[in-house]
């Protein structure tokens, strides 16, 4: 019994069906099926295909490298300042700082001295008086600038904690000017990148261009937008920023780059786009940590051996090189792939729209 079975499984496995074709005469529905093919091949022929480039392998995994160059003099607080002196770190790094405003502490000491009280706080105070009374003197309490040791001390301010640290305390509530010159300053940006995938390398501004230009060009997104030079004042512009509000804050600039490359044509035609966006904008609504700021100290030893230094609190603006990209090129694999598909679709709807007319004439029978 079993062999019948299976020589019949044999026979119909490698039996050969075809599909009986029934004409429907009739213009409606003839109207109906044609604009619905119509609509799936355009969709395919301008979004998947022309839009979407469905056609092409793509690569994302971008190789990047940044160089930049700050230039521009300022004048801060009764000194000029150049280069070496604003920007930080100096290496010309993606990411870097322009200072704007510098509050300098000179010949600090390790030793003992009365605490500075900011005006907005008691606390310290408070604490300070407490353990005073309470505590013996060597209690140690962690708050900036120092260690505070308990006791109380006079000062030309008044009464204050005693704080153990670098001596006298830094006050960062003075008021100084920003260097506005930082306004006009330039930035150079040299950004080359490769795609792997493809071996396709490229750089942000053409081999065509020559010195002289680009010694005196500044990026304009109408005009000039090949130039590799970015004026400080026109990139907070783009970012709706104000220079002069931001200059006693600090904040933080993204200048994007954006590789987005067919590489079906000419690799010439290969170039960045530039965005500008300010990356700390959700935090100048609260006056929660708001701008960028830090402080860095120089550190020298007196004729005796003795340690001391000088404190900076840097206000500036920082500013942040991101490159993205993608590049796309022609493949015969996903080529196939989405034309089977759109053949597919074609060939679907006219399935389901002859099994869907069929059901309803079955009905008129029950």
């Amino acid at each position: 019994l079993r062999m019948p079975k299976i020589w019949a499984f044999i026979t119909d496995f490698f039996t050969y069906e075809t599909t009986k074709s029934v004409v429907v005469k009739s213009r409606s529905v003839g109207i109906i099926n044609r604009v619905v093919q119509l609509l799936i091949i355009i969709y395919f022929l301008c979004w998947v295909f022309y839009h979407e480039k469905a056609y092409q392998v793509r690569d994302s995994g971008i190789e990047s490298s940044v160089m930049t160059k700050v230039k521009g003099f300022g004048y801060h607080n009764n000194r000029v300042m150049d280069v070496a002196d604003y920007v930080a770190p100096t290496q010309g790094a993606a990411v870097f700082c322009i200072i704007t405003k510098l509050i300098i502490t000179e010949n600090q000491f390790q030793g003992f001295c009365p605490e500075v009280i900011p005006t907005r706080l008691t606390l310290s105070l408070f604490l300070c008086l407490f353990f005073s009374l309470s505590l013996p003197l060597s209690l140690s309490l962690s708050l900036p600038p120092g260690i505070i040791t308990g006791a109380c001390v006079n000062s030309s301010k008044g009464r204050r904690c005693e704080m153990e640290g670098w001596c006298l305390a830094e006050d960062d509530k003075v008021h100084m000017q920003p260097m506005m010159e930082v306004e006009n300053f330039t930035i150079f940006i040299k950004n080359s990148i490769r795609f792997p995938m493809f071996n396709v390398t490229r750089g942000n501004f053409p081999s065509s261009l020559n010195a002289t230009y680009i010694r005196s060009c500044t990026y304009d997104p109408e005009h000039n937008l090949h130039c590799p030079i970015f004026k400080v004042g026109e990139v907070l512009r783009y970012t709706g920023q104000n220079f002069s509000t931001i200059a006693q804050t600090g904040g933080e600039i993204a200048i994007n780059i954006e590789w987005q490359c067919n590489l079906d044509e000419s690799e010439e035609r290969c170039e960045p786009h530039y965005s500008f966006t300010r990356l700390d904008a959700v935090f100048q609504k609260n006056g929660i940590a708001k701008g960028y700021n830090f402080r860095f100290a120089k550190y020298y030893k007196n004729e005796n051996g003795t340690e001391f230094r000088t404190l900076h609190k840097a206000y500036a603006i920082r500013f942040d090189i991101l490159v993205t990209g993608l590049a796309g090129k022609f493949n015969t694999v996903p080529t196939l792939i989405n034309v089977v598909a759109a053949f597919t679709s074609v060939g679907l709807v006219r399935l389901l729209y002859s099994d869907c007319m069929f059901q309803k004439e079955a009905m008129q029978y029950v």
